[in-house]
């Protein structure tokens, strides 16, 4: 890298930081639920415990819980050094996308211009880079080693390029299993160039040392399979948790490709933010629109004519590819969010770049595109920090978003009137634990959703339960969106004859001074949800 490219990647990589850091200090991103568990889990891998998994399940490795874990250690317990860890891991993702566009294009300008755009990227990846859900900042570093490695592999069969790719890919299949988006186009793009070679030796000797490197890649996976066999392990790798779809085939693959045109793809271009179906910045989508055309044809032009890097094209944009197929015969397509397309941001923004710096067109046709989507991008990213709260939250269903601002005093309540134990529901419990340094216990044993469903999944440390389970005293935490809640537990407590007190701090409300324990359980709360 020259100098005045170094200079252009630390202006951009600063420029992403201090976004980050801006709308992280002024509480533009709360603090949720699934974030906190991976902070406890980092919390307690520095007093001995060794998750494999995000808790509660068999999929989702731990890495990002280790990586916080180092950070902790380092600089404290603290919500802030959660998000700096995936501040760090996008400014590495950063990188790694500079020398995806310099290598895959031979032009460094390329890279820095794929920089240059996602320095402030679309709303969905700002999001997901800032906050944790267990591996998303990882899975987006480890997919550019998977496409860096197979792009070094066309230049060259060392053993340990070689190997390093199949590490890779089994490391990022631990870590979070939408890296097998990379692994499959970066594994035709090398097998393609190795069957060039006519050498069926040399193809074995290769492929053997490949998956050589994913087996050690993946090692905690069959760690976990030798404690728990692999059938709990695969259970949930293919997808059991999510619930099935009643209906044929061809009316399911219907549904996906409405989803993917009208939820998907509008959230991987910026179109509008993973949280709502709302439109971002509405004024400025026809230009962005446009825009996003020109690149789309773009690209399409470079992967039908024949040139030294089309196979380079097939590589970057495979990435997309397999991504849309997976999202229209696989059920993980219900996800409405927009997180599973984050891996889209990179055959986007390398193809942006390669049409600024490549097509034939006047400069200021080029510059126009190129800088309609720089600002369009950070139009979307002000408007959501301007509307606070929400701010930027990965909680699409509203009724669980909670102003964080009244957690201190929900503490310091809770610690004076002595209520350490209890129940509530999943959107309060873990943070509640991590920001009380696990003084307070209170587990998921609550619904959230407005019609009262429950899984036992949101129950996810099994430690917990035995601590509350063990209290002979115990309160009760809701919240006010789930008022239908709070007139069963006033209503199964006065038939019980348990006389208790309520206090409102904020959004939550507290059940407590009961005068006798009782577990939710007893309150029969499915049997008397409305239907």
């Amino acid at each position: 890298m020259s100098r005045k490219s170094l200079w252009i990647f630390l202006g951009c990589a600063l420029i992403s930081l201090l976004w980050k850091g801006f709308i992280v200090f002024t509480q533009r991103v709360p603090f949720n639920a699934d974030e906190a568990i991976v902070a406890l889990m980092a919390k307690h891998i520095l007093q001995g415990e060794r998750p494999i998994f995000f808790y509660g399940q068999s999929y989702m490795g731990s890495l990002d819980a280790y990586l916080i874990a180092a950070g902790f250690a380092l600089l404290g317990q603290h919500i802030w050094v959660i998000r700096l860890v995936q501040g760090l891991l996008y400014l590495g993702f950063l990188y790694t996308l500079y020398l995806l566009g310099k290598d895959a294009f031979d032009h460094e300008k390329i890279g820095l211009w794929a920089v240059a755009l996602s320095a402030i990227p679309v709303v969905n990846m700002t999001l997901y880079t800032t906050i944790t859900l267990g591996g998303y900042g990882e899975a987006l570093l480890i997919g550019n080693l998977i496409l860096l490695s197979a792009l070094c592999l066309e230049k060259s069969d060392s053993g340990i390029l070689v190997w390093s790719l199949g590490f890779w890919m089994g490391l990022g299949v631990w870590c979070n299993a939408i890296t097998l988006v990379y692994s499959l186009p970066a594994g035709l793009f090398v097998l393609y160039q190795w069957l060039k070679r006519r050498d069926l030796l040399f193809l074995v000797e290769k492929g053997a040392l490949t998956l050589f490197g994913g087996v050690v890649g993946a090692l905690p996976l069959w760690i976990y399979a030798s404690q728990h066999g692999f059938f709990s392990l695969l259970s949930d790798l293919v997808g059991s948790p999510t619930v099935s779809e009643p209906y044929p085939w061809i009316v399911r693959v219907g549904f996906h490709l409405s989803w993917l045109l009208l939820i998907a793809l509008p959230a991987a271009l910026g179109f509008r933010p993973p949280w709502s179906v709302e439109w971002l910045v509405p004024a400025f989508i026809p230009l962005a629109l446009v825009a996003w055309l020109a690149v789309f044809l773009w690209v399409y032009r470079q992967l039908s004519q024949p040139s030294a890097h089309r196979p380079r094209w097939w590589l970057i944009t495979g990435v997309g590819w397999t991504l849309i197929f997976a999202y229209l015969f696989t059920q993980f397509s219900k996800d409405p969010t927009g997180r599973y397309f984050l891996p889209m941001s990179v055959p986007l923004v390398l193809g942006a770049a390669h049409f600024f710096e490549k097509a034939p067109l006047p400069k200021w046709a080029r510059v126009t595109v190129f800088v309609s989507l720089l600002v369009y991008f950070f139009a979307g990213n002000l408007a959501c920090a301007l509307e606070n709260p929400p701010g930027f939250t990965s909680q699409l269903d509203a009724s669980t978003r909670i102003n964080r601002k009244h957690d201190a005093e929900l503490i310091r309540f809770l610690t004076e009137q002595g209520e350490t134990r209890g129940y509530t529901h999943y959107w309060v419990a873990y943070p509640l634990a991590f920001e009380s340094d696990e003084t307070l216990i209170f587990i998921p044993s609550l619904p959230y959703h407005l019609n009262l469903s429950y899984t036992p999944r949101d129950n996810r440390y099994e430690p917990y339960n035995c601590l509350v389970n063990e209290s002979d005293r115990v309160a009760y935490i809701t919240t006010q969106q789930t008022e239908r809640l709070n007139e069963i537990i006033r209503q199964q407590f006065t038939e019980r004859g348990v006389t208790w007190k309520e206090k409102l701090i904020g959004d939550y409300l507290v059940f407590y001074n009961l005068s006798e324990k009782i577990v939710p359980n007893q309150l029969n709360i499915q049997e008397l949800a409305e239907p």
